[in-house]
This record gives structure tokens, C-alpha cells and sequence, in this order.
């Protein structure tokens, strides 16, 4: 007989370690990070992005991770379920707006998923391109085809399949994903850093121009990175802890969790950036025309990654092993997080009265069908991951608002401190749910959001259909939450019908 939903666990603290290891890492680290270190970085190097990114990840990671766990675990429902129990009926709405904000992001990330299974099968069966042209011409003929619907479809099959028998199954997925991707990292990372003029690429990464630290762009970006890195506020974190068992510290996970993924998100950076400043260095290029290269290659952020790296393998000794390795392990980070934001979605609609395979299937056929735009037209793949990135920011701070509507501090003691086998977590983390996290995310939205329409974009940021303009991102939102906001009564009625 199936065992139920509600009594589902992870087998072990290794297990779930495992998982919340696969909700962090991911292509955010691999694929977007070092594009995203190369774009906030000065001529003279990156070192100011990654210290704000560090700062975000105390002030808001941590903190955030902290809470979801504590809201999963006390409430044993997905994120309307938790809002609801923790925050109130009226709250149900929030709830939902964080679950469909990381559905969202389900439909595209499933479309990337897709590229890195295809590169890996390209970089297994073919030769290695090894001029610009032929790059682009694999990318063009790729994007050219029906083959991003097929590998799109194939990523939400497989993942489909990873949930299917829900936890036993997750944690023997990423028990394998998990060590098979650190692995594959470092030994790429390795490999990297043996080749010659690959620090030039390194000191640049790490050496700051604090001028940069003036641009709120910086800020933003670093923010958003650091909560695609973690996954914190997506309420990813809090779904996983649905089934961990109270004994499994919270404290002790989250800093293992978010540590351990921006390390990953760091050897990553170091890979990228030592290959592309050694390859390029050899050719003859400057360091201003490698930055340029790293910086604005390809649409939708694909130029680095699915252009320029697989040309750069090819210049490499062992370049064929070591493009093979990292399509694999990118395909891996993918999969890992692909079905943490499916079950994300299925616990949601398992909460609200559906049977947890009809909810499987639901999710896999509409993030499919939802994914079709992204996998078509890369214009459209780019608004979204914009639109829903900078969404982040709101659903952390209705993570902090749950928090608080139920008492950050009787959460704090009654939840956390009460667990002898966890870390201590001190008044420190109160303040900062109550006041750090809320103003974090309101002040830099509105700081981005006035920069947008009078600096970045003030021609065009009125225009919904600009994919990068403040207009796109309103009616986007004000549409999600207009609907939650209809819906919130009845979303409540059916928590709690399935509660009692």
C-alpha cells in the first residue's frame, strides 16, 4: 500500500542533506553565475559584486532557508497550505504567489534543462566545435529545429517520473545526482586552473573595484543571484521540509545548504573564467575584449555557456572528456532543482484535494505546455527569467511576513531551540526576518523600479511589451496576484477541508 502523503520522511538526515543540496545547486550556479560575476563586474575585476553577494547570503539566504524550513516543517503543507497555518486565511494569497512565482520559473528552467541534455548527447557524439562559426551553427540549427520541444518535454518527463512515488523517490534520485555533480565540478575545476594564463582569469574574478559597489544595478543583481544560487524565498526549501523529521537540526542545514551551494556557484566561476581568460589569452586577446566576450555573447545568457565553452573544450587538451563531464554535470544541476520546483508544484495542488499522481501529471503537462513560448523564441525566455528573477525578492519578503504574522519569536524558541541536535540561533535572526529581509526587498525593488523608468530605460519602461521594462514585470505580477486574490477564500476552504 502507498504510504500517505502526510506520513511521508526522509530516510536519514544524509538523505535530506542530499536533497536540499539539489534544491541550491543547480544551472543558477553553473550556467548564470559566472555570466552574471563577468556582467557586474568593473575593468578592473569582480571582486565588488561577489561582496555583496556574500553580504546577501547572511542577510538574506541564511535567514530565509532558516525560515522556510521552520514554516514546512510546523505546518507539514506546501506553500498555501503553510501561509495559511502560519499566517492566517487571509494570507493564502501570498502563499500562492510564491509557489507560482517558482512555477514560473519551472516553465523556462525545464526549456535550459533541455539545451544542457542536448549539449551533453552533441559533446558525446560529435566532434567538438572548434571555430565561432561552428558554435553558432550548432546553437542556430538547435534553436532552429523542434528539438527544444522535444528535450523540454523530455526534461519534464523524466522529472515527472524523479517524484513520482514522491520522497523515497527524490532522495534516491539526488543520492546519485548530488556526489556525481560535486565530483564532475572539481574535476573540471582542475583541470581548468592547470592551464596556462588561467589565474589572470582567477585574480580577475576576485579582485574588487569598489566604484561598482555605487551602481544599485550591482545590488539588484546580486541579490537576485543569490537567491536563484540558494533558492531562498522560493519555497522550495519549505516543501522539502514537509518530510524531514524534527530531530533534523535547521540551523545546522541551512548554513550546510547555502554555504555548500555558493561554494559551488565559486568553483564554478573559477572553471568559467580560468578557461575563457587562458584559451582567449592564447589567441592573443585582450583582457577588455575576453570581458567583452564573457559579457554580451549570445541571447538569453546562452553565448558563454552553450557558445563559447564548447569551443574554448576544444582548444583544451582532454577538451572532449572535460565538455562531456560539464554537459553532464550541467544536465544533473539542472535535474536536481527541476524537480524540487515540480514538487513545489505538486504539493501545492496534493494540499488543495488532488491525488498526488493526478497532481504529477497536471504539473508536467501545463509547465510543458506553458514552456512552448520559452522554447520557441529565446526573447520570450529572456522576459521570463527577468520577470520571475526579480519576483524573488517579493516572495522572500512574504516569506518574512508569514514569519512574523505567526511571532518570529515563538517560532524561534517553540520550533528551533527546542532541538538539542541543532545549532544555536540567536535574537539576531528575529530582527533580521522583521526588519533586514522586509527592507532589503522593498528598497531595492523600488530602487531598481525608479531607475528603470528614469535611467535604464526611460523610453521604454511604460511599453508591457519590452521584455527588460518595468511595465512587463507589473502586468505579469498584477495579473498572478489579481487571480490569487480571488481565489483566496477558496484556497483556504479547501486547506482546510483537507486538514480536517
Amino acid at each position: 500500500m502507498e504510504q500517505r502523503e502526510s506520513e511521508q520522511r526522509f530516510s536519514s538526515r544524509l538523505a535530506f542533506l542530499m536533497s536540499a543540496l539539489g534544491i541550491a545547486v543547480g544551472t543558477g550556479n553553473i550556467w548564470r553565475f559566472p555570466r552574471i560575476a563577468a556582467t557586474n563586474g568593473g575593468d578592473e575585476g569582480a571582486g565588488a559584486f561577489l561582496v555583496a553577494w556574500v553580504i546577501f547570503l547572511f542577510l538574506w539566504s541564511i535567514p530565509l532557508i532558516i525560515a522556510e524550513y521552520i514554516m514546512g516543517r510546523k505546518s507539514r503543507k506546501g506553500t498555501v497550505g503553510a501561509f495559511v497555518s502560519l499566517a492566517g486565511r487571509k494570507f493564502a494569497w501570498m502563499g500562492g504567489f510564491v509557489g507560482l512565482v517558482t512555477t514560473a520559473i519551472t516553465f523556462y528552467y525545464s526549456v535550459v534543462v533541455g539545451w544542457c541534455i542536448y549539449y551533453f548527447i552533441q559533446m558525446l557524439s560529435q566532434p567538438l566545435p572548434a571555430t565561432t562559426e561552428a558554435s553558432w551553427s550548432l546553437w542556430n540549427n538547435y534553436q532552429a529545429s523542434a528539438l527544444p520541444l522535444f528535450f523540454h518535454g523530455m526534461a519534464m518527463a523524466v522529472g515527472a517520473v524523479a517524484i513520482w512515488r514522491g520522497v523515497s523517490s527524490i532522495e534516491k534520485v539526488n543520492k546519485v545526482l548530488i556526489p556525481t555533480l560535486l565530483a564532475i565540478v572539481v574535476l573540471s575545476v582542475i583541470r581548468a586552473l592547470t592551464l596556462p594564463g588561467a589565474w589572470n582569469g582567477v585574480a580577475y574574478l576576485f579582485t574588487p573595484q569598489w566604484s561598482q559597489l555605487s551602481n544599485p544595478k550591482l545590488w539588484l543583481e546580486a541579490l537576485t543571484q543569490n537567491a536563484w544560487d540558494t533558492g531562498a524565498g522560493w519555497g522550495l526549501f519549505l516543501t522539502y521540509a514537509i518530510y524531514i523529521r524534527r530531530r533534523y537540526g535547521i540551523v545546522k542545514n541551512a548554513f550546510v545548504t547555502a554555504i555548500g551551494n555558493n561554494m559551488v556557484s565559486l568553483l564554478a566561476a573559477l572553471m568559467v573564467f580560468g578557461t575563457v581568460f587562458s584559451i582567449l589569452g592564447m589567441e592573443g586577446k585582450t583582457s577588455g575584449e575576453i570581458l567583452g566576450i564573457m559579457k554580451e555573447s549570445g541571447p538569453a545568457a546562452t553565448g558563454l555557456t552553450f557558445i563559447w565553452m564548447p569551443q574554448l573544450f576544444a582548444k583544451m587538451p582532454m577538451g572532449k572528456l572535460v565538455a562531456i563531464l560539464f554537459f553532464l554535470g550541467l544536465s544533473f544541476a539542472g535535474f536536481s532543482s527541476l524537480i524540487s520546483m515540480m514538487e513545489l508544484s505538486s504539493r501545492n495542488l496534493i494540499d488543495l484535494g488532488l491525488k498526488r499522481k493526478t497532481a504529477i501529471a497536471c504539473v508536467a503537462g501545463v509547465s510543458y505546455i506553458m514552456g512552448i513560448p520559452s522554447a520557441r523564441n529565446l526573447d520570450l525566455f529572456s522576459n521570463q527569467d527577468f520577470v520571475w528573477g526579480i519576483a524573488l525578492m517579493i516572495s522572500g519578503v512574504f516569506v518574512a511576513v508569514a514569519v512574523m504574522r505567526y511571532g518570529v519569536t515563538v517560532l524561534r524558541e517553540r520550533e528551533v531551540l527546542q532541538n538539542e541536535n541543532d545549532w544555536n540561533l540567536s535574537a539576531w535572526w528575529d530582527k533580521n526576518i522583521t526588519f533586514i529581509v522586509p527592507l532589503l526587498g522593498v528598497t531595492l525593488l523600488i530602487w531598481w523600479l525608479s531607475l528603470s523608468a528614469t535611467v535604464y530605460a526611460p523610453e521604454d519602461w511604460y511599453n508591457p511589451m519590452s521584455p527588460y521594462s518595468v511595465m512587463t514585470c507589473f502586468v505579469q505580477w498584477g495579473a498572478v496576484l489579481a487571480v490569487l486574490w480571488w481565489l483566496n477564500s477558496w484556497m483556504a476552504d479547501r486547506i482546510q477541508s483537507q486538514t480536517d
